[in-house]
C-alpha cells in the first residue's frame, strides 16, 4: 500500500491526477467557513509600490457579513475582479494603494458593479465559467508611485499558451490553512499550465478556452488560496513590461486544497474586450489618454443595454517591478527545492527575501477531492437582519507549508492577528444602518400594498 500512496503524492505534483478525481472550488469557498481565512501560499513579503495595480476588496451583504476579495486597476474608475466576489453584495469596500492593510492611499465606498451576462449571480457557490466582473469606483483615482493601473491582456493573447511560463500572482489573506491572518501584501511565483493538462485536471466541466491555470514554481505548496479570489496573475514580458493575464477564479478544494501543488485556475481578461468597453467605455486595447469615465454612476449588477462612448487609457511607466527569474529549462517539471533561482541583474527588479531556512510541502494519501473558490472569507458581522441565508457550513483544510524564494531557501514566519480597522468599523456602521433602513422601508411599502388591495 506503501508504493500506491507514494505514487499517488508523485501524481499530484506532476499534475496526474485523472479529471474525474478533481473538483473545483472557488478560492473563497463560500461553502466552508475554514477555507475563507486563507491566502496566497509560500508567498514573500511585497514592498510599497511593487505591485501598484493590487487592490483589496471587502464586499458587504444584505445581513452586514463582511468577506474579502482582490482585484486590480484598470483605469482611473474601474476594477477588474471575479464575478463571485462581487456577487449578492450590497457594498463593496475598496483600499487602493495598498501594501498594508492599515495604510492605504486611498480607501473609498461603492455599490456599482457589473458581472459578465453569463454569469449566474443567484448561486455565487458554484464554480462557473466567465467568473470576471468590473467594478466602478465613484472616485477619480490619482495615480501615484504607489497607484497604477496594469496593462490588460490583449484579444490576441486571449487564448495564448502560457505553458511553464513563470508568472506571479498576489493577494491578502493567512499564511496557512487556520494561520494567523496578515495585513501586509504577500506575492508568489508561478509557472503557467497547458489547457490540455489543466482540463486533464478540472475537466473541461471547469476549464475552458478562457481559463488560463499556473502551479507552484519551485515548491509544491506555492499557489493562490482562499482569500485571493480576483487577484491578478501577471506576466512580466522581455522589456518589462507588467500584464493582467489572469483574474484569480478557483483552485482544488478540500482536503486537498491549495498547498497541493495541483493548479490554480484564472479568467483570461483578454477574452472580454468588448464587453468590458461595453460597460466602461474605454478601449483597454489601444490605451493612449486615461481620463474619468463618464458612464452613468447607477448601482446595477447587470450590463448596459446601449454601448457606451469610448475613451482610451494610458499606464504610467513603472518605477517598480517584479521580473520573473530566468531559466533554462523547457520541461515543465517542478525544479529541485535545493535549488535557487535568480532575477536578472538590473536596478528596477525585484527579488523574493531571502532566509537560511526551508520546508517541504507535506505528503498525502488521499485519493479524491473536490475543487473550491479562492474567495470570501468572513471577517466580521453587523447584527442580525431578517434572512433565508443559509450559515457557511465549517471544513478545516490541510495545513499547507512554506516554500523557497525565487532566490534562496525561505520559510515565512507567522504573522500577527489583523487589529481592528477603526474607518471599516465606522463604515460597517454606517452600512448597517443603511441597509436596516432599506429593510424597514421594503416592509412599509409591501404592507401598505396589502392595505390599499385590502380596501380595493
Amino acid at each position: 500500500m506503501l508504493w500506491l500512496a507514494v505514487a499517488f503524492v508523485l501524481a499530484l505534483a506532476t499534475n496526474q491526477v485523472l479529471g474525474e478525481q478533481v473538483t473545483p472550488g472557488f478560492l473563497e469557498d463560500i461553502d466552508n467557513k475554514e477555507a475563507w481565512d486563507a491566502r496566497i501560499v509560500s508567498g514573500w513579503k511585497a514592498y510599497p509600490g511593487q505591485h501598484p495595480h493590487m487592490v483589496s476588496l471587502r464586499m458587504v451583504n444584505n445581513v452586514g457579513t463582511v468577506q474579502a476579495c482582490g482585484g486590480s486597476i484598470v483605469s482611473r474608475q474601474w476594477i477588474i475582479t471575479a464575478a463571485h466576489c462581487t456577487a449578492a453584495q450590497v457594498s463593496l469596500l475598496v483600499r487602493a494603494g495598498v501594501t498594508n492593510l492599515t495604510r492605504p492611499e486611498i480607501f473609498t465606498e461603492t455599490q456599482e458593479y457589473y458581472m459578465y451576462p453569463t454569469y449566474n449571480p443567484t448561486n455565487p457557490g458554484l464554480v462557473q465559467p466567465n467568473d470576471i466582473a468590473m467594478v466602478k469606483l465613484q472616485i477619480s483615482l490619482t495615480y501615484s508611485q504607489y497607484l497604477k493601473p496594469i496593462r490588460i491582456q490583449s484579444s490576441v493573447d486571449a487564448h495564448k499558451d502560457y505553458d511553464n511560463l513563470i508568472v506571479y500572482a498576489s493577494g491578502f489573506g493567512r499564511t496557512w490553512t487556520n494561520g494567523p491572518t496578515t495585513e501586509h501584501l504577500l506575492w508568489v511565483y508561478l509557472r503557467g499550465v497547458s489547457n490540455a493538462a489543466c482540463t486533464n485536471i478540472f475537466t473541461s466541466k471547469y476549464v475552458t478556452e478562457n481559463t488560463v491555470c499556473a502551479k507552484f514554481f519551485n515548491v509544491t505548496s506555492q499557489s493562490i488560496c482562499q482569500g485571493d479570489s480576483g487577484g491578478p496573475l501577471v506576466h512580466v514580458s522581455s522589456e518589462n513590461a507588467h500584464t493582467l493575464v489572469g483574474v484569480s477564479s478557483f483552485v482544488a478544494a478540500s482536503p486537498i486544497g491549495c498547498h497541493s501543488g495541483v493548479p490554480g485556475a484564472f479568467i483570461r481578461p483578454g477574452a472580454f474586450h468588448s464587453w468590458f468597453t461595453q460597460i466602461s467605455g474605454i478601449d483597454f486595447e489601444n490605451p493612449v489618454d486615461d481620463k474619468p469615465t463618464t458612464t452613468s454612476t447607477s448601482t446595477t449588477t447587470a450590463a448596459p443595454t446601449t454601448k457606451a462612448s469610448t475613451t482610451t487609457v494610458t499606464f504610467a511607466p513603472s518605477t517598480t517591478s517584479t521580473s520573473a527569474p530566468s531559466t533554462t529549462s523547457s520541461s515543465t517539471s517542478a525544479p529541485s527545492t535545493t535549488s535557487s533561482t535568480s532575477a536578472p541583474p538590473t536596478t528596477n527588479m525585484t527579488y523574493a527575501p531571502s532566509t537560511t531556512s526551508s520546508t517541504s510541502a507535506p505528503t498525502t494519501t488521499r485519493s479524491t477531492y473536490a475543487p473550491s473558490t479562492t474567495t470570501l472569507s468572513p471577517i466580521t458581522t453587523t447584527s442580525a437582519l431578517s434572512t433565508t441565508t443559509a450559515a457557511p457550513s465549517s471544513t478545516t483544510l490541510s495545513p499547507s507549508t512554506t516554500s523557497l524564494a525565487p532566490t534562496t531557501p525561505t520559510t515565512p514566519a507567522p504573522e500577527e492577528e489583523d487589529e481592528d480597522d477603526a474607518e471599516l468599523e465606522d463604515l460597517l456602521k454606517r452600512l448597517e444602518v443603511k441597509v436596516k433602513v432599506r429593510v424597514i422601508l421594503s416592509k412599509y411599502l409591501k404592507k401598505k400594498k396589502q392595505i390599499q388591495e385590502k380596501t380595493l
